[in-house]
């Protein structure tokens, strides 16, 4: 999965960091949204979707990437056992 912010649209109301500080940010010049890290492991999946969930404005928004780590429902696939 890959995050897109778009901070333009951002008011900066720090829910996504309050939500999962290890991904989101906050510019100490405006206080908009900064991704620490665009394409978090599979594992974050459910927590990245929360904090996208949660964002007021609707600045983020979640591209899904074919890394073969993830299922079509977004969890994690298994090794068949």
């Amino acid at each position: 999965m890959r995050i897109i912010a778009d901070t333009g649209r951002c008011i900066g109301a720090g829910m996504c960091v309050l939500a999962l500080g290890e991904v989101f940010d906050q510019s100490e010049d405006d206080g908009t949204v900064v991704l620490l890290d665009a394409e978090p492991p599979a594992s974050m999946a459910g927590a990245v979707r929360r904090a996208v969930q949660l964002c007021p404005s609707g600045a983020l928004s979640i591209a899904e990437t074919s890394g073969g780590d993830q299922d079509a429902a977004g969890g994690v696939k298994g090794n068949g056992d």
